[in-house]
This record gives structure tokens, sequence and C-alpha cells, in this order.
């Protein structure tokens, strides 16, 4: 294998191309990113960049002579735009094609917009830059989405003195993956500062002067924020015979699963945000929008495709975290489809707990809320090793 093209230039990509070099892989190596810039962690851009806290030279994953060392094929600001696996050719944006050995895919996601003109999203570093000059004192931000990138951006401009309203189209924000109990704690701590909070909405378009919902009304804002989620970027990949289903479709080795029959290519591997892989840790396919996860699958993806003969398979504890006003939330685990929710140290009204999750029999999930990381590590490791789910969880039931 002499040559090895990444697609997707952030966070997975250079875990990707770092963990080829220093396993020893020394043909020539691609990076291919539709951003003119080079790698930067996203995290920050709803947290401390949005808020003025940091500059966006500290968001940079690693300095020019780090990248420089790498020896790379370094193809910024032009996109992918086609696959040909036949031929092993990556086509781009801007005509040329990559001849590889390997690919890993790395295309990471988009927002999800909404009909009309004018509204902020929040996924690159020139999106957050940009809503950051418009959050000036007494200007009345409408955040649509009140999942933890807009709880986020919403606590951050409430500290920076705009006027939020905070819209979200379910019952209590964030119950589908926290649970009911712990979104109602959450969401409350938007209430009590003087967020407008406002759930069983649905906004149908952004207007002039800010947001049109479904029974008409229309909310006037200075500036929207759409925050209602995200779609793989995998239509480069359309007539490749790649299967794609909320993600690039990957088994446990992080190796997309191709349509059959198969063609007698090289491997093409898959990790972060774009990538639907099958978990045998939980059982089943999940796709993770997590910074850790981004990281630890690009290496994992290039282990496998280096070494096919040794690959191991990619069997993680997701972990996220979130920052919103003075609350750190953590949580390790897959808490989506959970069947129940148990307190087991804290205080739910004090905003200062650990919740633990059950799916089937087995421990599946984590979530604290201002409590020091010790605290929740205990329970990654049982998570990690299919704990089941003792009596002695189910003392407060959620």
């Amino acid at each position: 294998m002499r040559r090895i093209v990444v697609v997707g230039a952030s966070a997975a990509g250079l875990a990707a191309v770092e963990t080829l070099r220093r396993e020893g892989y020394d043909g020539t190596l691609t990076l291919v990113g539709d951003e003119p810039r080079a790698p930067y962690d996203r995290p920050p851009l709803s947290k401390q960049l949005l808020a003025a806290q940091w500059e966006p030279d500290r968001l940079a994953l690693r300095t020019p002579d780090d990248l420089a060392g790498l020896g790379l094929d370094l193809r910024l600001g032009v996109a992918a735009t086609g696959l040909e696996p036949v031929d092993r050719t990556v086509r781009l944006a801007d005509g040329s094609d990559l001849p590889y050995d390997g690919l890993v895919v790395a295309t990471g996601v988009r927002p999800r917009r909404l009909p009309g003109e004018g509204a902020h999203v929040l996924r690159t570093l020139d999106d957050a830059l940009t809503l950051r000059e418009r959050l000036t004192p007494g200007r009345h931000l409408v955040v649509v989405g009140a999942g933890f990138l807009g709880a986020e951006a919403a606590a951050v401009a409430w500290g920076l003195g705009a006027h939020v309203t905070l819209l979200e189209p379910a019952a209590v924000p964030l119950a589908h993956a926290v649970g009911t109990a712990v979104g109602q704690v959450l969401s409350r701590a938007h209430v009590e500062r003087g967020v407008d909070l406002r759930c069983g909405v649905t906004v149908t378009e952004v207007t002039e002067d800010g947001v049109r919902l479904a029974d008409g009304t229309v909310i006037d804002a200075d500036e929207v924020l759409v925050a209602v989620g995200s779609l793989p970027n995998t239509e480069w990949l359309d007539g490749s015979g790649l299967p794609v289903g909320d993600g690039l479709v990957c088994d446990e080795f992080c190796e997309a699963a191709w349509e059959s029959p198969r063609p007698k290519v090289g491997g093409v591997y898959a990790a972060g945000d774009v990538a639907r892989w099958y978990n045998p840790l939980f059982g089943t396919s999940m796709r993770v929008e997590h910074r850790t996860n981004a990281a630890e699958q690009g290496m994992a993806a290039a282990r496998n495709l280096l070494r096919p003969e040794a690959r191991k398979p990619f069997a993680p504890v997701p972990y996220f975290w979130s920052d919103q006003y003075d609350m750190k939330v953590q949580a390790y685990g897959f808490l989506r489809g959970h069947d129940e929710v148990a307190v087991v140290d804290g205080d739910l009204a004090e905003r200062r707990f650990v919740a633990v999750y059950r799916t089937g029999d087995r421990v599946s999930g984590a979530l604290a809320v201002g409590m020091p990381p010790k605290a929740i590590r205990l329970w990654r490791q049982a998570i990690a090793a299919g704990a089941a789910w003792s009596s002695t969880l189910r003392h407060v039931t959620l």
C-alpha cells in the first residue's frame, strides 16, 4: 500500500494521518479538506470562541510545523465530489483525481437548515465568528433547537447580554437523549436566567425579521440561530456502491460495507461524525457526533486499514461533555433508547447529580452534572464491562 487518501481534515482525519505515520506508513499520504483552514477544534465554537474568551488561533489542533512533519500532500479548500471504487480514485471539486490504495472517509456533517434566508448555523470557525460579531448586549437572539448545541449557544448569548428566545419542538428539551427528568433539570437553568424557553413549538421558516411558527405566529429577532441537527456529508459517495443510511455504513472494524456484489477493490474505512458503524459493546449500529469519538475512531480506522490481518473491532464507550452557564455536563455510554434512569449520587434539584441509564438488562450510560470527573469514571468502567443492572440502582427511578 503506497497511496492512502484521507478525505476530511478535522479531528478524525487528522487522527487518521497521524496514526498512519506513527504506525510506520511511509508512502504518499493525502489529506483533503473542504475548508481552507488547517485542522481545528470544533467544540469551543459554541463555548469559548463564541463567548470571545478564546481567539481563533487557540483552536488549531496542530502547529504548521507539526503538519509539515507528517509529510502530507495537503489539499485544503477543495471538496471531494465523487468516488470511483473500481479505479480507486477520489474526484475533487477542482477537477483533479486522487488515486488511492487505501481510503479513509472522514467528511463529517453539515447543519440542517430551515426554509428562508439569513439564519446563522454553527459548524465552522467562520460561522462562530460571524455570530459572535452580532451578539452585542441588548440584541435579541432566537435559537431554534434546544439540543446541546442550541443550549450552549443560548447560554453564551445570555452571558454576552443578549435577550434569548429558545424554541424546541419537543415537550422537554433533550428528553429523547437524557430522559424527561434530566431534560427538565437542564431546561430550568435557562428559565431561571430569564431565557424565554418555549417547548412544543415548530418553526416552519426563517423570515426577514425572525421566525414563523407552524401556527402562523411570527417571533421577531435581530438574529436567528438554527440548531436542529445535522446531515452526514455522504452525497459525494453517490453511485460508488457504498451504502449510505444516516452516514456511511460500516462494520465493527470501521470498514465500509459494500453493496452486493462487492467490487474487488482496496479497503474503504470511515471515522468521525460521518461513520455509522456497528459497536459490538452495545450490540447496535451508531453514529456519534462527539469530539472524543472522532479522534479515537480516526486512529482505529487507520490501524485497521494499514494492517487488515490484525484488525480489531472499534468498541468504545462514547463520551461527551457540555458547558452551560455554571453547569458542567459529562456523559458516558449510549443513552438513546434507554429503558430506565436512576439517580445514584447527588440531587436533581441542586443540579449536582449522577444519573445512570439502563437499556435491557445492562448499564448503558451515565450522566453527571456539577460533579467531579471521578464521580462518573467508575460508571464508565461498568459500561465498558457490560455490567448488569443491579437492584441497588433502582432506589430512585425517574
